[in-house]
């Protein structure tokens, strides 16, 4: 027998022996599907994410075709959006879907879809310390936006789905806001047609938000530079009929008023 070939037995050898060990030494070889399901769902509850994740891991591998495997294809993306790790957790609520179409906890998985996209960009310092919200990454928060979306109008009756209106709320505010912001910074740099869309925009497509007023007086503002006075006159009247209070305000600040041709 070659030498080389003696290698190669003794390296097989050892790797059998070492993972024989290594299922002799693993403390959950025998547990039933529940109790490797509680262990998980306790570690869960205390924190320990990696550890749930891979217990809940164990149990899938295990034991594919039980009750617990499906709810636990659901709590590890739950463990993973609590370790702040929202690609992983939206891989694991995507699969669920896709295996679980009819599970009864598909409107949960939704929300935390909405959940993961809404809290997707932010750092551990701006969870707790106050940020301009306008200059966030918008893609992550339409992404949001969708999936609260979807939970409303497939579940309207869900546990979860008033909660997922009010969120649609702050979201639908939040991305008005961010346009505004898009807006101002053309607006500072001269470019008045560009900043003139970014407003329209959010009238179009944001009309319930907050951010209408000022998206009217920047369509006025940018439409007067513009020299299309037709359009800033429209937008004026719009501000004045709607939002009185803030024309009267802007016209105090020199808001240029309707054009009037001689």
């Amino acid at each position: 027998m070659s030498a080389m070939r003696l290698v190669i037995i003794a390296l097989l050898s050892l790797t059998l022996i070492s993972g024989c060990s290594s299922w002799r030494s693993d403390p959950t070889r025998d547990w039933s599907a529940s109790q490797l399901y509680e262990e998980a769902k306790s570690a869960l509850n205390r924190g320990s994410y990696d550890r749930a994740v891979e217990l809940y891991e164990t149990l899938e591998a295990r034991f594919p075709f039980g009750r617990h495997a499906q709810q636990a294809q659901l709590e590890i993306a739950y463990a993973y959006y609590k370790a702040q790790e929202p690609e992983m957790a939206i891989a694991a609520i995507d699969r669920f879907l896709q295996i679980n179409p009819r599970h009864p906890h598909v409107d949960y998985a939704y929300y935390l879809r909405g959940l993961t996209n809404f809290e997707r960009d932010l750092s551990f310092i701006n969870r707790w310390i106050p940020q301009d919200q306008s200059r966030r990454d918008a893609a992550p928060l339409r992404d949001a936006f969708e999936d609260f979306g979807n939970l409303v109008r497939n579940f309207p009756d869900s546990r979860y789905s008033q909660d997922a209106r009010d969120r649609m709320m702050h979201l639908r505010n939040m991305l008005a806001d961010h346009e505004l912001y898009i807006a101002d910074f053309y607006m500072r740099r001269g470019a008045w047609l560009a900043a003139a869309k970014r407003a329209s925009y959010v009238i179009e497509h944001y009309d319930q938000s907050d951010a209408v007023p000022q998206a009217l007086v920047i369509m006025v503002r940018a439409y007067r530079e513009l020299d299309m006075n037709d359009l800033a006159d429209d937008a004026l009247r719009v501000l004045q009929l709607n939002f009185p209070e803030e024309a009267q305000r802007q016209r105090l600040s020199h808001l240029p008023q309707p054009h009037r041709s001689s």
